[in-house]
C-alpha cells in the first residue's frame, strides 16, 4: 500500500487480515487515480456537498471519525452481546474505510471548491464505491456494508456490520445537515 493512502488511512492497521487490509488500500488508491482530487484535497474539502461557508469539517475529518465511531461501537457489542450479535471487526473497519470512496469520482474541484460532477448526477457513491472494491477484490460483505451505508440501504437487510456503519455515518452527518438549516 501507498504512503498516501497509509497517511489517509492510519485506521488500516486495524484490520487484522492483512489480505482484506491490502485490498482495502488497493482500492483507495484505485480510486485516487480516477479522481481529480489530491489526499491533501481531501483533508481540505468540507466532508458534505451540502455545507455551507462556515463548516471546517474536512472529508477526511469526518470519513475517519465515522470509522473510530464504528469500531468503538462494534468493539463493545462483541463485549456485551458476544456470540449472540457477533460483529465481525474485520469486516466493520473495511467497510466504514471504504463507505465513501466512491465519492471520489463523484466529486469535481470549481474554483476550489467541491462540487458534484457529472459522474455523481449519474451514480452515486455507494455504486461507485463497489464497482471501485469489486475491481480491487474486496469480498461481498464489504461491498454491501459500501452499498447499504446510505438511503440505498433502507431498500434491502443490512448486516450487523452495515448497520452499525451506517449509524455511525449518519450520527455524525445528520446534525451538521440540521445547523446548516
Amino acid at each position: 500500500m501507498t504512503n498516501e493512502v497509509m497517511a489517509l488511512w492510519p485506521e488500516l492497521m486495524w484490520i487484522q487480515d492483512p489480505g482484506l487490509r491490502e485490498k482495502t488500500a488497493k482500492t483507495w488508491e484505485l480510486a485516487l487515480t480516477k479522481s481529480v482530487l489530491t489526499p491533501d484535497d481531501l483533508n481540505k474539502i468540507p466532508f458534505t456537498l451540502l455545507a455551507g461557508p462556515d463548516l471546517k469539517v474536512s472529508f477526511m475529518a469526518h470519513k475517519r471519525c465515522v470509522v473510530h465511531v464504528a469500531s468503538d461501537a462494534g468493539n463493545k457489542m462483541n463485549e456485551f452481546f458476544g456470540a449472540d450479535l457477533p460483529v465481525n471487526m474485520d469486516v466493520l473497519i473495511a467497510g466504514a474505510i471504504l463507505a465513501d470512496v466512491g465519492k471520489l469520482l463523484e466529486y469535481e474541484l470549481k474554483e476550489g471548491k467541491s462540487v458534484q460532477g457529472i459522474y455523481g448526477k449519474y451514480l452515486r457513491h455507494p455504486f461507485s464505491g463497489v464497482s471501485l472494491a469489486e475491481q480491487c477484490g474486496v469480498p461481498p460483505e464489504v461491498c454491501h456494508i459500501i452499498a447499504a451505508h446510505a438511503g440505498e440501504g433502507n431498500m434491502i437487510k443490512r448486516s450487523v456490520e452495515a448497520y452499525i456503519v451506517h449509524h455511525a455515518d449518519f450520527m455524525t452527518f445528520e446534525p451538521f445537515r440540521e445547523r446548516l438549516k
